[in-house]
Order: structure tokens, then sequence, then C-alpha cells
């Protein structure tokens, strides 16, 4: 078998030499072909003067191809464009071949070099078209074998951008427009999804990728919902608006968004309801670093507000936003302020310093298990935090106080959900007052569920299971949860805080919750890899049940009662909620912060259960400090 590596390994420079000697060859060639197709015999004319005039016609045509830019050309890229160059390189030769004919007075039919332009052109472009396989073959046997979901434009780029780069090779297109199947698109077949696994063991295709950057993401679930079954990686193309926007190009490939999962279409936000706390205001968000209080920073930055007040407790948190919010809004006065919302006086000189208007509240202890470990700085940071946030507004004269709340506030079984179901209590209580004294503050609270991304979200770790190779952790088989998206839950927060009359309990429509055993199995399969149960032993990762963990539900939920009304937001409801008189929630707050202050946990308990928060509590008090006291206790005795 002939190596031509030693060929492919040549420097630039003596492979288009080595070039021009080969055009050389085909043009001599090319000249003699065309004499004897049109006369059958040329032996008569091999004369001195037809080697003068192949010779010269030859070396002009090498200065055409040079001109032209054909030894520039890298055989390995070759495209439609170098062929262009030597169509019209080699009509070029054919004058020169009939004007130097005539020069030297040999005897030509004029149908010749009609008859050498089209050989010239078959011989050097397919010659060079070969070469181009060749090199392929020799270099790119590791490439990615690769199925493209998606025939349109949006495919047919991504397959000659992957052609180009040289990494992946594409098999062929999947289809489902049925006017397409089993047709021939820039080279590849289009077959229907129903046939992908035949196409994936025929030429064992290692990753499918999604070239639909224009559909719905209620369409975009269905198609991954039959790519999962194949059990091969499938990655996709960036947002149309990214390619659009320059920000990403049609190669860049990444995994499968989460959201196009879940199939939820996020709904575009309504401008005058995005600006009217925000546009040339003095706007604080508490909380600013976390996950959904940065998102809502990066929101409210994009609607002009006069300052943006950053309030965070962790030093590090502070810094990244910070820096962000800088380096890509500078006509914006970022103020970051480290504290902690459980600073009444420190919240009071904030908000009065910089004449602040609007608040979002997003500071909180939010992770299940953490506050039932540290029940009493759950107390404090939730609900004690803010009561003071809330009082520091009126105070300052702040026009709106938005608390971000949850889905755990409601019929709580743990004590963050009841702690956040205390500080909807507090808002509701001085709403309450402040309609009766006249004050200016308008309270709401916004509940939604699971956000994607967050620092609490299961994503993440399924992720990093996935990449450690399992196994993926669920606490239920039948666990499930509400999902959103950070940017979408950020817009619909700052939209309910426009729609606030005072009081105002807003409730955010998750759309279906998700069965969080089906999200594992899809990661899984859209990585290319198997789930291992007992049907599958030979399963690449499997998923274990942990257990339920302190206070965790099965189901979440959104609402208290059956009192709902749709707003003008498609996406946003309120609901009807009792509560509290300020003065009782006073007294149920001094009771509160007598029993943190004395860490009497078993009355912190009867309090959260007496007060109307619907708690009801699935396990026994989990605080970890206690439990050491009590098993010293015990020890003593």
């Amino acid at each position: 078998m002939i190596r031509f590596e030693p060929i492919w390994q040549l420097s630039r420079t003596k492979k288009q030499i080595l070039s021009v000697f080969i055009d050389l060859s085909l043009v001599s060639f090319s000249l003699y072909l065309a004499l004897w197709i049109r006369l059958g015999d040329t032996f008569d004319l091999i004369t001195h003067e037809l080697f003068l005039t192949a010779g010269v016609t030859g070396v002009i045509t090498v200065v055409i191809f040079t001109k032209l830019g054909l030894y520039r050309a890298i055989l390995r890229y070759l495209t439609a464009h170098a062929l262009y160059i030597i169509t019209l390189g080699s009509v070029m030769s054919a004058i020169v071949l009939a004007v130097t004919t005539y020069y030297f007075q040999q005897f030509m039919p004029r149908s010749v070099p009609v008859i050498y332009a089209g050989l010239l052109i078959i011989s050097c472009g397919g010659a060079r078209f070969i070469i181009r396989a060749m090199v392929s073959k020799t270099f790119n046997d590791d490439r990615i074998n690769v199925l493209i979901y998606g025939a349109g434009s949006s495919g047919r780029q991504l397959a000659v951008a992957l052609r180009a780069s040289g990494k992946y090779k594409v098999r062929a297109f999947i289809d489902e427009d049925k006017t397409l199947t089993n047709t021939i698109i820039i080279g590849l077949q289009v077959k229907p999804i129903q046939e992908a696994q035949k196409l994936i063991e025929k030429y064992h295709i290692d990753q499918v990728l999604l070239a639909i950057p224009k559909a719905s993401r209620a369409r975009r679930k269905e198609v991954l919902e039959q790519l999962a079954e194949l059990s091969v990686e499938v990655q996709t193309v960036p947002d149309m608006t990214d390619i659009v926007a320059g920000i990403a190009s049609i190669d860049q490939l990444k995994e499968v968004p989460i959201e196009d999962l879940l199939g939820r279409d996020s709904v575009s936000p309504q401008q005058s309801l995005m600006e009217a706390n925000i546009k040339n205001k003095i706007v604080m968000v508490t909380g600013a670093g976390g996950s959904i209080g940065s998102e809502l920073c990066r929101q409210i930055a994009k609607y002009a507000p006069r300052k943006l007040v950053l309030f965070e407790v962790s030093e590090f948190a502070l810094y990244q936003i910070d820096r962000e919010l800088n380096a890509t809004y500078s006509n914006i006065e970022i103020i970051p302020l480290l504290g902690s919302v459980q600073r009444f006086h420190r919240l009071v000189t904030t908000m009065q310093s910089f004449g602040v208007q609007t608040v979002y509240h997003a500071a909180a202890y939010k992770h299940v298990p953490m506050v039932e470990f540290n029940v009493i700085e759950g107390v404090r940071n939730n609900t004690f935090g803010t009561y003071y946030c809330a009082k520091a507004a009126i105070e300052a004269k702040v026009e709106s106080f938005v608390l971000i709340s949850t889905d755990k506030a409601v019929r709580p079984t743990n004590v963050m959900g009841a702690t956040k179901r205390m500080a909807e209590l507090a808002l509701q209580a001085l709403d309450d007052n402040c309609q009766l004294t006249n004050n200016m503050t308008r309270f709401c609270m916004v509940r939604f569920g699971n956000v994607l991304g967050s620092s609490g979200s299961v994503i993440p770790l399924f992720k990093r299971q996935i990449s450690n190779g399992g196994p993926l952790t669920v606490t239920h088989p039948e666990i499930t949860r509400y999902f959103m998206t950070i940017p979408e839950a950020a817009q619909l927060v700052i939209q309910a805080g426009a729609m606030a009359e005072g009081g105002d309990v807003f409730v955010l429509d998750m759309g279906h919750p998700v069965r969080i055993t089906d999200l594992a199995e899809k990661l899984i399969k859209l990585s290319g890899l198997e789930v291992k149960t007992d049907d599958n032993p030979r399963g690449d990762i499997e998923i274990k049940y942990s257990g339920l963990r302190p206070g965790e539900k099965l189901f979440e939920e959104l609402l208290i009662g059956d009192n709902v009304k749709q707003t003008a937001h498609e996406r946003i409801m309120t609901a009807q909620e009792v509560y509290l008189p300020e003065s009782d929630y006073n007294a149920l707050l001094e009771q509160l912060d007598f029993a943190c202050h004395n860490m009497d946990h078993e009355k912190i308990r009867q309090l959260l259960l007496d007060a109307p928060t619907g708690f009801k509590p699935t396990d026994g008090i989990g605080d970890l400090v206690w439990k050491q006291q009590s098993i010293e206790a015990s020890n003593g005795e």
C-alpha cells in the first residue's frame, strides 16, 4: 500500500512547487488528449512547434493560476470556489493556447481549445479533489461521527462548518419533514427520526446535534424526548438570538439546556411593568450576590435605574456581582454595600442615605436541610431579617417593597418554609398598618418554586454526578418539583411588584410539576449513557434513592386558599391569604425573639405551630446544637 504521509509532511513551498509541476503535466496531457479526441491520429502533429505551444501554454497557465490564487488554497479545505478559479483559469488557458498556436503557426482545429479547456477543468479540478479526499482520509480517521437533527438553514450551516473544522464527520440529517425524506442535501442523506437508530449502528454515531434554534421550547422538548431514547450524546447549537447578535457561532456546540427538557416557553416581559418601579429610580436589592438576587440586579440594570444599591452579607458574592455589573453597565451608578438584613440600623441608614425608592428583598436562607440544622439562624435571617427590612423601608419612605418568597411557605413541613411564611405575615401586617396610618410604602410578596441553575438546584448536582460517573442521588422515586429559569423568575418578580396595590401575595405560573427521577433519566440518556437498573445491569449510571431529607415534601404547592385571581399578566396570579394584625404579629415576634435568645427550640417550634402558617413538621427538631446539648444532658444524668 502506497504511503502518502511523506508527501503530506512536505513544507508549504515544496507542496506548491509539486502542484506547479503536476499542472504543467496536466496541461500537456489535456492538449494531447484534445487533439486525439478531435483528430484520432496525432502522430503527424508531434512537432517542434507543438512542444513550443504546449510549453508556453503551460507556463502562462501556471502564471494565471498563480494570479488567481489557486496555489494559495489549502487542499484539505478546498471548496467550490477553487473549482470556479480552475474553470476561469482553464478558459483563459484555452485562449492562450489559441493565440500561441497561431503565433507558432501550428496546425490545430478550432474546436481543440474548447475541448482542451473542458479536459483541463476536469483534470486539474479532479486531481485536487481526489487529493483532498486522500488527505481527509489520512488525517480525519479519528473524527467524531455525528447526525444533525434539522435539515433547515441552521442544519446546513452547521454541516458546512463542521466539515471545515475537521473534528466532526457528518453522516446524515434527521428531519421529520416528509418532503425531505430520502433526499440529498449538500451531499448528505435526509432520514426520518424512525431510522436514526439504524444510522447510529451503521456509522457508529457518537453524537446527535440539535440544529433547530428557532423552535419553541415545547417543540424542542418533543424532539429531545425522542432523541433521549437513542442513548447517544445530544448537543445543540446556540440560540438564534445569540447567533444573530454575534455572541455565538453556529458551530459552538453546547449541552442541551435543561429548560428545553421542561418544554416551557418564556413569555416576553411587558415593558411598562418592567420599568414602573425601576426606570430613573433608586433601587436596592438585598441578597444581591445570590442566584436570584444577582439575576434581579442584571434585569434591573437593563431598565436604567438612577442608582442600584447592592446589599449583601457575603463579601465575595458582592465583589462578583459588582464587578460584573460595572463591566456591563458603565452608565449606572452601582453601590456595593456589605451588611446583614438582621441589622435594622444599617438598613435604615442605607435606605435613607441613598433615597431608596424600590426594594427587592431576596436575602434568605433557603436550603431546607441547612435551616433544619440551624433553626435559630433561619428564624433570625428569614423572619426577623424580612421584618427589619420592611420596617426600615417604612421609616425611609420607600415606595415599593417586594419580598421574594417560595412555594415552601405553603403549608410548610419544614422550618425554612415556616420562616418564609412568617416573613409573608410580617409584610401583610405592616401593609395593613400602612393603610391605616397612610404610610406610603407598598408591600407585596411573590411566590415561586425551584429555579434552574440556582445554588440550591438539583440540576448542577446531577451534571457533576454524571461527569464523575454517577450515581445520581434522588431523595424519593416520586418526588416532584416546579421549575423555572432564573431570568424568567426575575422578570416576573419585577412585573408582579409593579402590579402591587398593597399586601398582595403573587403566585407565578410554574407550569407543570416535573418528576425528578424522569429528569435524572433524561440527563443520563442525553449524555450518551444508559441508566443502570435491575433490568439493565450493564447500564452506565445508577440512580440511588437516599430518602426524603428532614422537612422535605414529596409535592410542592404554590397557593394556600382557593380564592385565586388572574392578573393582567398571563403568568402571574394573586391569592387571598389570612394574616395577623400588626399588634398580634408584634406580640408573636416578641415571644419568638425571646425564645431564640434563650435557644429554646421547643418554644420556637410551638410558636411556629401556633402562628397561622399551616406549619406541619414531618420530623422532630433537627437543630444540631440543640441535639448536641440534648446528648450531653442525657450523658450527664
